[in-house]
């Protein structure tokens, strides 16, 4: 029976992981043949949920192992010596974001002929044009030439010659693939299973984002534009996203007079735990796809806050704007 190996770098990646292999799917492989390998972010809060969502895998039988490989010099070399037989043993290869350069390095010493994506949000949508088009696999908001590795990653990524690629996502709905390649459907049934359905209170809770911290947005005028919205909508609780600047979560609990919400799991398990809002206001994000699906009857609305694209900063790339864009309107 092939064995599994699963490269994961973030809370949602390993969710949907677990979405994979346990979810109500045909072809779900024995969680006993599954090995994930955390590869740790310097994040704190990832780092966090990341510890959590390992304990969670661990009790469905899947085993877990955590590579500090950016903390220290060391880290990558010591982690490469443990993974290399790992990445040679695997008939599978299950990857969270083809374009992370971590990943990409790694790809490059697998066997694996079987490669599966466990959709990290909406970078799926950008791996669909860039293996049609046969471009490197850079971030939609990176500038610059690409590394060689983002290339090779393409040419290793794509079906064909013997190569298998599965496309694990919630944003299948059209989604193109080159010959070869298949898309199956994250419907988040293990997460409903496990949790939920949760505890609704009247009221509006907002969703954040690091759309600051990617530079998009500058940070004062993100800080604005949540006490505006916070002020229109009457909201009571900010839900941060995991890589949101400290200080600025402080000011906007100060001066929104939001109760911030850091969360202990990703944000599809922390509202299914409840208690959540009837009303969720979310910023251009994945989660906009992923919570219809998650909080699927439970009678909570959720909207997007379309004006986010006025904030942006002027010199912001025609391609990030045009991505946020998709993100909104898909």
């Amino acid at each position: 029976m092939t064995r599994t190996l699963a490269l994961v770098e973030s809370p949602a990646q390993l969710l949907n992981l677990l979405e994979w292999a346990l979810g109500e799917r045909d072809g779900a492989p024995d969680p006993a043949r599954c090995e994930v390998a955390v590869l740790l972010p310097r994040d704190p809060t990832s780092r966090q949920q990341l510890r959590a969502m390992a304990e969670l895998a661990r009790a469905e039988g899947i085993g877990v192992g955590m590579y500090d490989i950016r903390k220290v010099p060391a880290g990558f070399p010591l982690a490469l010596a443990s993974l290399v037989p790992k990445l040679a043993g695997a008939g599978r290869l299950v990857i969270g974001d083809p374009f992370s350069g971590m990943i990409q390095r790694l790809l490059s010493l697998a066997r694996a002929r079987d490669l599966v994506l466990v959709d990290d949000g909406t970078a799926t949508l950008e791996l669909s044009r860039h293996l049609l088009a046969g471009r490197p696999l850079v971030r939609w908001h990176r500038t610059g030439s690409a590394p060689a590795a983002a290339a090779r990653a393409a040419r290793r990524i794509t079906p064909g010659h013997g190569r298998q690629l599965e496309v694990f996502s919630c944003l299948t709905a059209g989604l193109r693939l080159p010959p070869g390649g298949i898309a199956s459907v994250n419907t988040y049934s293990w997460a409903r299973r496990r949790y939920g359905p949760p505890r609704v209170l009247p009221g509006v809770d907002l969703i954040g984002s690091s759309l600051a911290e990617t530079g998009l947005i500058d940070p004062e005028r993100y800080i604005r534009e949540i006490i505006a919205l916070a002020d229109e909508t009457n909201a009571e609780r900010y839900f941060a996203h995991r890589r949101e600047d400290p200080d600025k979560l402080r000011l906007i609990a100060e001066y929104a007079e939001l109760e911030v919400v850091r969360p202990e799991l990703p944000l599809e398990l922390e509202l299914l735990r409840g208690p959540v809002a009837e009303t969720l206001v979310s910023l251009p994000s994945t989660v906009l796809h992923t919570l219809p699906l998650v909080l699927a009857g439970t009678g909570v609305e959720i909207t997007v806050c379309a004006d986010v694209m006025d904030w942006l900063e002027p010199d912001t790339s025609p391609r990030a704007a045009a991505f946020l864009q998709e993100v909104i309107h898909r």
